[in-house]
């Protein structure tokens, strides 16, 4: 009998230690486990290095570059993301991403733009806007580690316009259009404050494309809120019989996210 005492009491010290590593790791998981909202906001100067136009996109139009009418920038470009995660695996994701210029140039020759002509030598007013407003839906495939990895679709409302005014002359080209696209995200965590984050929303194919790459260096403040710089590139556009515009800008951006 005191011989089976001893082998009870034995096995209570063994259990109290992994009782305890339990508790622990329970507790940890319960810490770590993700907030079920993040929204992130991001803003920064973009600059455009391609942007070509030609509309009507035949004989009637004449190619030209938006860029040497209204220069490279910068203008301020902003972004809203608002993300719930449904469940560990599935999310829901919303991006709202206006942006816009406005300047003034010369055409070095006459332009045809639109049904109109632009003369050469005299002040354009060139206006160009791209708002992107866009939900999908994610899927977390891998967690495991250091790393997050997310795939999924994305509905991007395109509302898109360009315009040229001199003196009374007055073209313009708009469009609103739904674009589907793949999205994909990556979170690298290097430990419990410096991580790295890159999203992609994009499809090729047909008559254009859409390409929408970001890269952020993520500092967390705390558990809730962080704080990031880095850099976004839109690149895309349609060759149609309508419309060619083909348009690259980048961008350095500030962000900062809130998980609740």
């Amino acid at each position: 009998m005191a011989h089976r005492h001893r082998h009870v009491v034995a096995l209570g010290l063994l259990l109290i230690p992994a009782q305890g590593l339990v508790a622990g790791v329970a507790h940890a998981r319960e810490a770590e486990a993700p907030y079920r909202f993040d929204l992130r906001l991001e803003a920064g100067p973009a600059w455009q290095s391609r942007n070509k136009v030609q509309i009507p996109n035949d004989p009637d139009g004449t190619r030209f570059s938006l860029e040497d009418l209204a220069g490279d920038g910068p203008w301020a470009g902003f972004r809203a993301t608002a993300l719930w995660d449904i469940n560990d695996r599935h999310g829901v994701r919303l991006v709202l991403a206006p942006f816009s210029y406005s300047e003034d140039g010369q055409f070095d020759a006459d332009v045809d733009f639109a049904d109109e002509r632009f003369s050469a030598g005299s002040d354009v007013e060139a206006s160009y806007t791209f708002n992107s407003w866009r939900i999908g839906y994610r899927y977390r495939f891998h967690s495991s580690g250091p790393w997050d990895l997310w795939v999924g679709a994305t509905v991007k409302i395109r509302d898109a316009e360009i315009r040229l005014e001199q003196g009374d002359t007055v073209g313009k080209d708009d469009d609103v259009g739904f674009v589907p696209l793949l999205y994909l995200e990556a979170n690298y965590r290097f430990n419990d404050r410096w991580s790295l984050a890159a999203d992609f929303d994009g499809l090729a194919g047909g008559p254009g494309r859409a390409l929408d790459l970001g890269v952020r260096l993520n500092y967390n403040v705390n558990d809730r809120l962080r704080v990031g710089l880095g850099y976004r590139g839109l690149e895309g556009g349609a060759d149609t019989d309508d419309v060619y515009n083909f348009a690259w800008f980048n961008s350095v951006v500030l962000s900062a996210g809130y998980r609740f």
